[in-house]
């Protein structure tokens, strides 16, 4: 059976074991179109091993996994950000020594199922440069269009990346742990560039920074030895007792 329209991704009864260790156990998981949803939980808790089943990093051992109404399971991570779920560095290995503007123009191309030789003349890229200038300016890049990637600061280096993410126009993008690494000066402008790569698509992420969780997500799910703990928006969750015990015994999340 089809899900509602409102579901753009489910998770049912996803189940992941390792030589009898179940990292992921009985998991649902409903993501409702056009919104930040966030996966959290402590050290452990089976969030990354969630996160590659979902997008097809890792085969399943129980479960069934549905992507716009259509049955992703046996798919491989490939064919799946071809339909349009999309996790950030599926595309986001940036090419250091290519300027901003050539690294989306290569991520546009290879939307189109074509590949770029490097001995090749930058002119079988010119016909992407108009969208190419569109997603820079979408992510605050415009004036660095022209820079080497590699002379880029880490907090425009996640820039780039979302843009590249947005150049496989994915109606789903999940994104793994974006504010890790970054500064305190970078997080707010990352923060407020996610939320508005969430104005055009759908919005997965794994996070541990809770105010970024706070204040983009509508919806939390907590996972707590590969299970669900909870879920709902982050005033509910951060007030369930069983929430601030699995993080730090009881102080508030």
């Amino acid at each position: 059976m089809s899900p509602p329209s409102d579901l753009i991704l489910e998770a049912t009864d996803l189940g992941k074991s390792f030589r009898g260790f179940h990292a992921v156990k009985g998991v649902n998981l409903k993501v409702r179109r056009g919104t930040v949803h966030a996966l959290i939980g402590p050290n452990g808790a089976g969030k990354t091993t969630c996160f590659n089943l979902l997008t097809r990093f890792l085969p399943v051992t129980s479960g069934r996994i549905v992507f716009n109404g259509r049955d992703i399971t046996p798919l491989d991570a490939a064919s799946v950000a071809k339909l349009g779920l999309v996790r950030s560095f599926q595309i986001s290995a940036v090419f250091r020594q290519l300027s901003v503007l050539d690294n989306v123009r290569v991520a546009l191309l290879a939307r189109e199922g074509g590949s770029f030789a490097f001995w090749q003349s930058a002119r079988a890229l010119d016909r992407f440069s108009a969208r190419a200038g569109e997603l820079l300016e979408s992510v605050g890049l415009t004036r660095w269009s022209g820079h080497t990637a590699a002379d880029l600061p880490y907090g425009r280096k996640r820039a780039l990346e979302l843009a590249t993410t947005l150049a496989l126009e994915p109606s789903l993008v999940l994104l793994d742990e974006p504010m890790a690494g970054l500064g305190h000066e970078d997080i707010g402008p990352v923060t407020q560039l996610i939320a508005d790569v969430a104005k055009r698509c759908t919005v997965l992420m794994v996070e541990h920074n809770m105010k970024v969780v706070a204040d983009l997500c509508d919806c939390i799910t907590v996972l707590q030895a590969g299970e669900v703990l909870a879920e709902g928006p982050y005033e509910q969750v951060s007030r369930d007792p069983r929430v601030l015990e699995a993080y730090v015994g009881g102080a508030h999340v």
